[in-house]
């Protein structure tokens, strides 16, 4: 895939991921681009890791649901990375 394609895969993956997992992240649009690609490069090195295939081309599925993992762990990582130190929600009194 071509630079332009990855950066279209990492907008849509990480804006699917954050849609997945909803609350508040550090950043906007490049910090979601960002996690989108990171996510879907390591998802695509993990998945072929273990045996399922890296990223095909643009329009395979395989391609999608590996992408959207990968910005799904990378987003999760990403929040507990900035969270450290920081808790909320309704048993911390």
């Amino acid at each position: 895939m071509g630079i332009i394609a990855w950066v279209i895969l990492g907008l849509l993956a990480g804006a699917i991921a954050k849609a997945l997992m909803p609350g508040d992240d550090p950043g906007g649009v490049f910090v979601t681009i960002a996690i989108g690609i990171v996510g879907a490069i390591a998802g695509g090195f993990i998945g072929e890791w273990l045996g399922f295939g890296g990223l095909g081309t643009f329009f395979e599925l395989r391609t999608w649901i590996i992408a959207v993992a990968g910005a799904l762990a990378l987003l999760a990582i990403v929040r507990i990375a900035t969270n450290s130190g920081r808790r909320h929600g309704p048993l911390t009194h």
